[in-house]
């Protein structure tokens, strides 16, 4: 699992009043975001009413590009998403060949996004871009707080967050390279598994959702 996190912070146009109130009624009535979710929201029905879609995402090859991933936008998976904060977690479990890649499109509301093992703590501007092994724990808090709390998402307050999310498969060279993966291969073990699973120490991991610490599952 990589430790390095790439970050940085790229002009994107903010979207419009229209777009931002249809992903808040989203949101609100169809999913219903608790303190800490993370869900998928429609990129299709957003790309309808998202004149400068295409803007944000040639800002992000753009930032790519010089990284060596020339181009891997363009084949990659992508998504639409919204968080109200995010517990620690990890997403290795159902996407362990990949890396992602964010752009954050929401303004800054006080909230950080928080590697805790490698101590990366970014906060979530406008145009934030960010690409990470999906086996790090992340998660989304409050800048005043030093790990996840329900109390600092108040219903009263909008700390909605909007992502796009790329996956960048890591068996590709350049991303293995940017992210200074070495591939450690059990293929007689990995026969026995049905799923992807993530081991620390020997023993399949768990997050604390809070704390974003490390524990061996139950």
């Amino acid at each position: 699992m990589s430790d390095v996190v790439l970050s940085g912070v790229i002009d994107v146009p903010a979207p419009t009043a229209r777009l931002v109130a249809d992903w808040r009624r989203d949101v609100t009535f169809r999913l219903c975001l608790e303190p800490g979710d993370v869900e998928e929201l429609s990129l299709a029905r957003a790309r309808i009413r998202w004149p400068d879609y295409s803007l944000c995402v040639q800002a992000v090859a753009d930032w790519t590009s010089p990284l060596g991933l020339h181009g891997m936008l363009a084949t990659s998976e992508v998504a639409l998403m919204a968080c109200r904060g995010a517990r620690y977690h990890f997403d290795a479990a159902q996407y362990g060949g990949m890396a992602f890649c964010n752009l954050f499109l929401s303004e800054y509301c006080g909230l950080d996004l928080h590697f805790p093992a490698t101590g990366h703590r970014i906060p979530l501007v406008r145009g934030t871009v960010v690409i990470f092994d999906t086996g790090q724990a992340h998660g989304v808090i409050a800048r005043s707080s030093d790990g996840f709390k329900d109390a600092d998402f108040p219903g009263e307050q909008d700390l909605t967050q909007i992502f796009l999310t790329w996956e960048l498969p890591i068996e590709q060279v350049e991303v293995a390279q940017l992210l200074q993966i070495t591939f450690d291969t059990d293929p007689a073990t990995a026969l026995l598994l049905d799923e992807e699973q993530l081991w620390v120490n020997g023993a399949l991991a768990r997050v604390c959702p809070n704390s974003g610490q490390w524990r061996e599952a139950e």
